[in-house]
């Protein structure tokens, strides 16, 4: 038969068990050290009771005289007695220097000897000692009665040992209904307290909570999401390893006890974490992520703190961007097709009707206003993703009736953009930028179309985006100006702000992306006006080594 398994007791009953015991053993201990002590006095108040009756008796004149008469005793006895009942001793003998008793409180014992030494008494020495006489153990002191300088004789007040133990053990009656009430309270204080223990630590044991401690410390470190706990007062109380590397927080960085706002988060950031309400699903921006904010206040009768988690929202964005980039390639392709089929409809159309020449002009043109673009860009931009980007931009860019050049300066050599330059940055920079200097450049042309046809213009109004790409001397420049309406001076704070935007909610998430590639590595992003009228960004990117070694080489060569 298996025994079923026994739980260690709690945490708060081992607490409890254990200062039961200390506080049995502190006041059993101070109960003895004062049944010890009591006893102690108890004997030197007998002690110097019993001396000051001895001496006073010693150094009355009448006994003196008393002792000098031929019946000593017949004087003696009644002062003896007197003094011994009021002062509350056991016996006061005084005798001669022989040892013959004059007194005693037993009269049959008067003229037998004491019982006692006597000796340091007559060599006219007072002491004290303990001596088992005929009432008995008592405390006694001996000390001798003086003629001048001749002893005439000796007296002996006593205390027996029983009287001093009963007034010990009366003593030690109020010691033991005081130690027992302190018991008492100490048990009950004990038990409050651990009873509050009890609750906070859940009725775990010592061993349970350890192994939560080490369970809590591994998920801090596991967990690929940031956790960060606030106090009341919006103090840092708790936050992992991905809270620290989401929020940029280095490791050296002493982040424990630091209000938010001391973190030099953005400000929606830093007032999405101290909102007293919750917060679900928030995207926020870092120097260098995108992240999801949550929270969820503490409340327990007052606020007692907040609970975030962050999720890294980052590549996740990037791969949107992408996607959507693809949907515009696909969209482009998809218009290109149908265009061209028109346009072979055409031609063959043309040659039916015996105008091969006329059909040959036109299959030649548009070959060649297609061409010209592909042969610029992939002259100019050796860099693969950045050609093709910029191709599949022109595309999308010429159905929207945007006409997309690239600068007659740009030049991006193979090679020339080193690994930690990461292609997926530099897709987020350029084709942000490009759509939205095609969002600006459309809307821009047809505001102006009306007015051009009335003028009869041509090209020279038509919407235009420019894109220059250079890497020279150690850096990488990408400028995107437009054609369109620009943007204001009162707007140019704004523009990178998550949020901001021309077409309404649910946008503006762009140039706030573009600004967070450049500063993750280590580059600037500037907004000017272009000479066309419209906007024009210009990001700058560092290279380092790999890009100055290339131009130098294109430069000798």
């Amino acid at each position: 038969m298996r025994l079923p398994r026994t739980r260690p007791r709690s945490l708060a009953g081992q607490l409890f068990a254990m200062q039961v015991v200390l506080i049995a053993a502190v006041v059993a201990g101070c109960a003895v050290f004062a049944y010890v002590s009591g006893s102690a006095q108890a004997e030197q108040t007998a002690t110097r009771q019993v001396r000051a009756a001895a001496v006073a008796v010693a150094d009355s004149p009448s006994v003196r005289e008393a002792i000098l008469t031929p019946d000593p005793s017949a004087v003696l006895q009644p002062y003896a007695e007197q003094v011994r009942r009021d002062t509350g001793i056991a016996f006061v003998t005084i005798m001669d220097t022989e040892r013959v008793r004059w007194t005693h409180p037993d009269a049959s014992l008067i003229g037998e000897t004491f019982l006692g030494h006597t000796e340091e008494a007559l060599r006219g020495e007072t002491f004290t000692e303990t001596y088992t006489g005929t009432l008995g153990p008592s405390i006694r002191v001996v000390t001798p009665v003086r003629d001048g300088k001749e002893i005439i004789g000796l007296v002996s007040a006593g205390i027996t040992v029983d009287r001093v133990s009963s007034q010990v053990r009366e003593q030690l009656g109020a010691l033991a209904l005081a130690a027992g009430g302190s018991l008492a309270l100490g048990g009950i204080g004990t038990y409050v307290i651990n009873a509050r223990l009890r609750r906070h630590t859940h009725g775990m044991n010592a061993a349970e909570l350890s192994r939560l401690h080490d369970y809590h410390q591994a998920t801090l470190h596991a967990v690929r999401e940031g956790l960060l706990m606030l106090d009341g007062q919006r103090r840092i109380a708790l936050i992992n390893d991905a809270g620290r590397e989401l929020l940029g927080i280095t490791p050296e960085t002493e982040a424990l006890g630091r209000t938010v706002d001391q973190l030099a988060l953005p400000a929606p950031l830093t007032g999405a974490l101290l909102a007293s309400e919750a917060r679900v699903d928030e995207l926020h921006l870092t120097a260098d992520r995108v992240v999801v904010v949550n929270t969820r206040p503490v409340v327990g009768g007052e606020r007692r703190g907040t609970v975030v988690t962050l999720r890294d929202h980052t590549e996740l964005q990037a791969l949107s961007g992408e996607l959507d980039s693809e949907r515009g390639f696909t969209q482009a392709l998809r218009s290109q097709a149908h265009e061209a089929a028109n346009r072979l409809h055409t031609v063959v159309s043309l040659i039916e009707l015996g105008r091969v020449e006329e059909a040959v002009d036109f299959a030649t043109a548009e070959l060649e206003l297609a061409q010209v673009l592909t042969d610029r860009v992939v002259g100019a931009v050796e860099e693969p993703v950045l050609a093709a980007l910029l191709l599949g931009k022109a595309a999308q860019a010429n159905e929207r009736g945007v006409e997309l050049e690239l600068a007659e300066d740009s030049l991006i050599d193979d090679g020339a953009l080193p690994s930690s330059l990461a292609q997926r940055d530099l897709v987020t920079i350029l084709g942000n930028l490009i759509d939205n200097a095609v969002d600006a450049a459309s809307e821009g042309d047809s505001a102006a179309a009306v007015p051009a046809q009335r003028t009869g213009g041509t090209d020279a109004g038509r919407a235009r985006v420019t894109v220059t790409a250079l890497a020279d001397e150690g850096e990488l420049l990408l400028r995107v100006s437009d054609t369109g309406a620009g943007i204001g001076p009162e707007e140019a704070d704004e523009v990178f702000r998550r949020g901001w935007s021309t077409h309404g909610a649910g946008r503006g998430l762009g140039l706030a992306l573009v600004r967070q590639a450049a500063h993750r590595n280590g580059g600037s992003v500037e907004l000017d006006r272009a000479p066309e009228g419209g906007a024009r960004f210009t990001v700058r990117l560092p290279l380092g080594e790999r890009t100055t070694a290339a131009h130098k080489k294109q430069v000798t060569a």
